[in-house]
């Protein structure tokens, strides 16, 4: 996987017990184009502290392009933001 950390917009839910789950996100290409990837499956879920700040890690997997690919995206507890990290 290669690093990218590339700020991304999510859609997810929370369940009853505060549990976050990324359902699909939006990736701005380099052409300007912009993609929409629907998370397939959740491998791994990790809290990780990043310079201090504490991130919650997905390794995720869909379809792109026809293609199984594995791909991580954080999202930072302190500004709220998703990054999409390596892919």
């Amino acid at each position: 996987m290669k690093v990218v950390a590339k700020p991304i917009e999510v859609i997810s839910y929370t369940d009853d017990k505060g549990e976050l789950r990324p359902i699909r996100f939006r990736l701005q290409m380099d052409d300007e184009s912009v993609k929409v990837i629907k998370i397939d499956k959740i491998i791994v879920k990790n809290i990780e502290k990043l310079a201090g700040n504490p991130m919650f890690v997905f390794q995720c997997q869909s379809l792109i392009d026809g293609i199984q690919k594995q791909f991580e995206i954080k999202y930072e507890l302190q500004t709220c933001k998703w990054i999409l990290f390596k892919i």
